[in-house]
């Protein structure tokens, strides 16, 4: 059984959760102590444990120390089933996040899996949908297997609600390497809302206009149905050739329309200044399917503690060796040996 401290590294979920996907590839049992031992408030919340119970679902597995506020869980992985799922997590905890605990497994597994996720789909401590469906799932298609998803209903941080449909095609996963993004395609800028004043949403966008080149047709305010609010997001876009970058900025209390455009435009600069091929979060996402599929290579930006952590627990599960190397350009390559 491997032993994993919580707190080490960026000690947050993303070691239960890709403990929890390693596990069910791999048929490796292991004891997570500490559980997110780095967080102000440490413990299981209730996304993690919705996604640790999607993982014994379709990995006929069982997890002693499953509750809210747990700091410790013992794993043990059993066989892994396709076929259709429902999972809810109750709140406004990220869909995606569940998606990324039981993505893998169920790329091994023997046939398709269609997954109906419920929770968050715009939240601002994970993922937005857009960077799932845009950024993150083209590079999995690239690398052998076919996963679609659709946003059916959002869902903002506090009240959630929100739907995702995936279809998994599972295909051995293929080693690829992604050092070039390739010329830039398109760019886009856009402001959506529901149940808020729409003034919000107008000065977020004049506010990217105004800090970032691109043309008037980029820019655009998308009003939803007052029921799915109140929220607000700052999507913004970059297409290239190899990978599209989204960057998020979320409205909150306390926060002006100008400072969540300010910060966007910022880390949308910070990504647009380097040639590497994954922005920080694509990165983090990468390191598990590149390991999984053995080998492969990309450029980010520059590592965040989330990959660092992500390379040690994945090295814990397998025989690789996720490296970093900086390049002369500024850039750092990720090479899985």
């Amino acid at each position: 059984m491997i032993e994993i401290d919580g707190s080490e590294g960026e000690g947050g979920g993303q070691v239960v959760r890709n403990a929890c996907a390693l596990s069910l590839v791999t048929g490796t049992p292991f004891r997570i102590t500490n559980v997110r031992g780095g967080r102000e408030k440490p413990g299981l919340m209730r996304q993690h444990v919705t996604a640790i119970e999607a993982a014994c679902t379709v990995g006929s597995a069982t997890c002693d120390g499953l509750t809210v506020g747990s700091s410790e869980i013992i794993f043990r992985p059993g066989q892994v089933v396709a076929g259709e799922y429902n999972f809810s997590v109750g709140t406004a905890g990220s869909t995606g996040l569940v998606l990324q605990t039981v993505l893998m497994p169920l790329v091994f597994a023997d046939r398709p899996s269609r997954l109906v996720l419920e929770g968050g789909t715009h939240n601002m401590l994970a993922p937005p949908f857009d960077f799932i469906a845009k950024s993150f799932l083209p590079i999995i298609d690239r690398m052998g297997p076919t996963v679609t998803a659709r946003l059916v209903r959002p869902g903002f941080y506090p009240r959630g609600g929100g739907r995702i449909e995936v279809d998994i095609t599972p295909a051995p996963l293929r080693a690829i390497d992604c050092l070039e993004r390739g010329a830039l395609v398109d760019r886009s800028a856009l402001a959506m809302f529901a149940g808020i004043p729409p003034a919000v949403a107008d000065r977020e966008i004049v506010t990217a206009r105004k800090l970032l080149d691109w043309p008037d047709e980029a820019f655009a305010v998308r009003e939803l149905p007052e029921s799915q609010g109140p929220g607000n997001i700052l999507l913004l876009e970059a297409a290239f050739e190899h990978v599209t970058e989204v960057v998020s900025g979320f409205g909150k209390l306390g926060v002006s329309a100008e400072r969540v455009a300010q910060t966007a435009v910022s880390r949308m600069a910070g990504y647009l200044a380097s040639d590497a091929f994954a922005g920080p979060y694509l990165a983090d996402q990468l390191l598990l399917p590149f390991a999984l599929a053995g080998g492969g290579t990309f450029t980010t930006v520059k590592p965040s503690q989330h990959s660092y952590t992500a390379a040690a627990v994945i090295e814990r599960f397998l025989d690789r060796r996720c490296g970093f190397t900086q390049l002369p350009s500024g850039a750092h390559r990720l090479d899985v040996r």
